[in-house]
């Protein structure tokens, strides 16, 4: 298989970037400056960058003539309550979050529709499905890519495309190193939660590469995600008990 992955220097991206190449893939690793996953594979792309993505397609071309997976997986941490995360906040996480992902499947939609194969995986996350309080700005860009996935997934289906979105809940990652904000005390409750976790990125990766086998159209890939999303499903009321319970934690945070 020939595989680009973005933001693929640390966390999910590395891990699939490391799982798929054991297995004898063909995987083009890039990140923002480059990446350090091996010294003789280091390709540059800021996805907030049309001439990086038309460089990223062109370095395709060139290895492969073609591409079978295209994962958008880089994107950044953030958040904040509705009277504290600011307008330039919002506009930074839709600029890498989002129009990331838009860009990267705008770039290579062309290039998929013409060989009528592949498939666009989009990492976005559980919050994508379930929106705790205080994280209005980052549930609403990861329930945006898990739209244009669906969107893509039918609209491509009749070249013989697929797309996938990946929804996990939280594992232990670098990811909190990108987190911007004026809500720090929020920044806090998360990295806690991330720290807490027992999952890893190769944990995910591993689930992430048996649902794009399978051809599964969103992969929730740990169980903690899979229950959040099944009570959402099968009992609102319950989970919206539980999100205003959460919520109701923050009312006296200071931050």
């Amino acid at each position: 298989m020939r595989i680009l992955v973005t933001g693929a220097a640390s966390g999910l991206g590395a891990a699939l970037t490391k799982a798929w190449r054991e297995r004898g893939d063909d995987v083009l690793a890039t990140d923002l400056g480059g990446v350090s996953t091996s010294p003789t594979d280091q390709w540059p792309l800021d996805v907030t960058s049309d001439d990086d993505w038309a460089a990223a397609y062109a370095e395709v071309e060139r290895r492969w003539g073609g591409l079978d997976i295209l994962v958008n997986n880089a994107g950044v941490a953030g958040g904040g309550r509705l009277d504290m995360a600011t307008l330039d906040e919002w506009r930074w996480i839709t600029e890498i979050n989002l129009y990331g992902v838009v860009r990267g499947t705008r770039t290579f939609v062309p290039m998929l529709k013409g060989q009528r194969s592949g498939h666009i995986v989009n990492v976005a996350s559980l919050a994508g499905l379930v929106h705790p309080a205080g994280m209005a700005s980052y549930n609403a860009v990861k329930a945006a890519v898990v739209a244009l996935t669906e969107t893509t997934g039918h609209e491509l289906a009749a070249f013989g495309v697929r797309a996938s979105v990946v929804c996990p809940s939280y594992f232990r990652t670098n990811l909190l190193s990108s987190m911007q904000g004026a809500d720090t005390a929020l920044a806090g409750v998360i990295a806690q939660l991330v720290e807490s976790s027992s999952l890893t990125a190769d944990d995910i990766a591993a689930a992430v590469i048996e649902g794009v086998d399978r051809g599964d159209e969103l992969i929730v890939p740990d169980q903690p995600a899979r229950d959040a999303w099944a009570l959402k499903q099968h009992d609102r009321a319950a989970y919206d008990a539980v999100m205003r319970a959460q919520a109701a934690k923050l009312v006296n945070t200071v931050g």
